[in-house]
């Protein structure tokens, strides 16, 4: 089958994942790693991306790119999600990545992305014959999957992230309590809207933010997917991780063990994010998936 490489771009990262098949016909893990690269950055407020994100990430697809070839990867997908989906000149970006290196870029709808989420999840963490709730908080939006064990029963896609949670409502630095009761009423005002209700036995969580959260609960130095994977995040960890966000500068957050220093402006609306998403479907904690979208389709691609 030989090697895959899958570079998913979002609204605030770009994240590679380099695998091939094992005799057992699991998934081998050769690179999994990550750019934060700010594409969406200023997006929500032109509609369009701009000059300076369009260069740096059409450049950062480009060596991702070039580091699968050499690593052996016979074939590259790309995807674009909510960015990419939103913004007025979304073909200009994929034309220049193109011309860059040769890679063709596919924009994903949020029910694919969703799909795509959900096989993640199902192919690295035991999930019982129950109800669960699956979501995907990036820079910008927030994918929820319902499901029964293996059936995914709904899914849907709201256009809110971190990055205009940030950009919208937490402009204080540090920010101020009223800031951070603004936009955690935004985001359950949105997520009401969307119908994000119910009561499920089990909350699983996806994306940088969940996984940041996780690394800095276990004060990770070195980023560790085996820790995190399956590993926790409750109601208190959550409330706690807000607090110490609000009280430190965006330079004092990048202090943090466990925090990628780009994330550290947009990681305290992401807090909010999951506040709102365990309030709001009655979960006491959440358990965390390292995996996401490019593990999604490394699992569609070694199946064909």
């Amino acid at each position: 089958m030989g090697r895959k490489a899958i570079i998913d771009i979002g609204s605030n990262s770009i994240k590679f994942f380099v695998g091939e098949l094992a005799a057992d016909k699991t998934i081998t893990t050769v690179l999994d790693t990550n750019d934060i690269a700010r594409l969406g950055e200023d997006l929500d407020k032109t509609g369009m991306i701009n000059p300076e994100p369009m260069k740096r990430n059409v450049e950062a697809v480009a060596r991702f790119a070039e580091q699968a070839r050499e690593l052996g990867a016979d074939e590259i997908v790309a995807v674009g999600t909510m960015a990419l989906r939103k913004a007025s000149n979304s073909a200009e970006f994929v034309a220049k990545v193109k011309e860059a290196c040769g890679v063709e870029v596919r924009i994903i709808p949020g029910e694919e992305e969703a799909r795509l989420s959900y096989l993640a999840v199902l192919s690295g963490l035991p999930i019982g014959d129950e109800d669960l709730v699956i979501f995907d908080t990036g820079g910008g939006s927030t994918e929820f999957i319902f499901g029964h064990g293996t059936e995914l029963v709904k899914r849907f896609s709201v256009n809110l992230g971190a990055v205009r949670i940030t950009e919208n409502y937490l402009k204080s630095n540090p920010v101020t309590d009223e800031e951070v009761r603004a936009a955690i009423a935004q985001i359950d005002r949105e997520f009401a809207e969307a119908g994000v209700v119910g009561a499920p036995k089990k909350l699983v969580g996806m994306g940088g933010t969940v996984t940041s959260m996780g690394a800095v609960k276990h004060r990770m130095v070195k980023y560790d997917p085996d820790v995190i994977q399956g590993s926790t995040l409750s109601k208190e960890d959550i409330d706690a991780q807000i607090r110490d966000y609000s009280a430190r500068t965006i330079e004092q957050r990048k202090e943090l063990p466990g925090l990628q220093p780009k994330r550290a402006d947009v990681i305290l609306a992401g807090a909010c994010i999951l506040k709102v998403i365990t309030d709001r479907l009655g979960c006491g904690e959440l358990t965390i998936s390292d995996r996401g979208v490019r593990h999604g389709l490394a699992f569609d691609l070694f199946q064909k």
